[in-house]
């Protein structure tokens, strides 16, 4: 979208020089913070955009940087804006497109996308940046019980441990221009599901935890006691657990997203509180249902304790409600 005007053809070293200044700021930032704090960034991932292709621009990286000590880049990728359909089809054919299966022939440590130039793809294309794929840690430890379902409640000793990441499901409405008086406020901002994002992704040594306290029918949870933003919980992708264990802790999870969608269930998970620190005062618990889905994903929402509700005195619907407007309402609706 970019005029012409102003822009320009790089030399062929602009992008190898463009990575070294990279590297040495992220150096000179980690000196700094160092020495004050403990480091907050470890690693460092570096993009490309660009309309030239891909794996010309993926080969002049890896020419370029082949002597360079990119052990503190986590991921290095090249993104090809293609042209639009129309003007695409006289140059390359669909097929002759490079793919993600393609990236890995031409090097480990460079992947390659293509996304088209259009809205839709750069606004999903850029939005994939505010969830954090690579994780140093895992997110989140989901215990559950070692015995059957069925006596979930009574279960206490040699939890089954799934390592989870979290992911934010919606951006919160209060954060967009005018809503600034939180009168869309979805999110409750002195509750703990609040800040269950920042406080599971933050680091330390012990992870937080959400242990499963009962199995219930799907059925029987009413949406009117759920609040909150939805997140979304999936097998980690932390690169620092051995492959082994990132398989069998996928293949758990798996298991048991189709377990629950088989008996109909969802899980009733109690959050437990990250330690340190003493108080005088006992930490409140906070409530959590977790719903499967046909994705290999889990759905948690914050449920409402007895001491949170309100009176609901609604009676139970009429099985029969009046014939007149029994057709009236559904000659509306036809």
């Amino acid at each position: 979208m970019l005029q012409r005007e102003g822009c320009f053809r790089p030399q062929g070293t602009s992008l190898q020089l463009a990575v070294e200044d990279g590297l040495q700021q992220f150096k000179q930032y980690n000196r700094h913070v160092s020495t004050g704090a403990a480091l907050t960034c470890t690693s460092l991932e570096i993009t490309v955009l660009t309309s030239q292709p891909g794996k010309e621009v993926v080969k002049q990286l890896e020419e370029g940087l082949k002597d360079t000590d990119l052990v503190r880049v986590r991921r290095l990728q090249v993104v090809e804006i293609t042209k639009g359909v129309l003007e695409g089809m006289d140059s390359a054919s669909p097929g002759e497109e490079p793919s993600n299966d393609e990236s890995s022939i031409l090097g480990t440590d460079i992947d390659l996308q293509t996304i088209d130039n259009d809205i839709v793809s750069m606004e999903i294309f850029f939005k994939a940046w505010l969830h954090n794929s690579g994780t140093d840690q895992e997110y989140i430890h989901l215990l559950l019980p070692s015995r059957a379902f069925s006596n979930i409640s009574r279960a206490r000793d040699n939890p089954m441990c799934l390592k989870c990441d979290l992911q934010e499901r919606l951006l919160s409405p209060s954060l967009l221009p005018g809503t600034a008086d939180g009168s869309l406020r979805v999110d409750d901002p002195k509750g703990d599901f609040s800040t269950l994002y920042q406080m599971a992704s933050q680091s330390s040594a012990s992870r937080y935890k959400l242990r499963v306290i009962k199995a219930l029918k799907s059925s029987g949870v009413c949406e009117s006691l759920t609040y909150g933003l939805p997140f979304i919980l999936r097998p980690t992708s932390c690169w620092q657990l051995d492959w082994d264990e990132l398989e069998t802790n996928q293949q758990h999870f798996h298991a048991l997203c189709h377990s629950l969608l088989k008996r109909e269930w969802l899980l009733l998970a109690k959050g437990e509180p990250l330690s340190g620190g003493h108080s005088l005062r006992e930490p409140t618990s906070t409530f959590y249902v977790i719903l499967p889905s046909r994705s290999p994903t889990l759905l948690v929402k914050a449920v409402a304790t007895r001491e949170l509700m309100l009176p609901s005195p609604f009676p139970l619907l009429p099985e029969d409600p009046p014939e007149d407007s029994l057709k009236i309402v559904e000659a509306s609706g036809a």
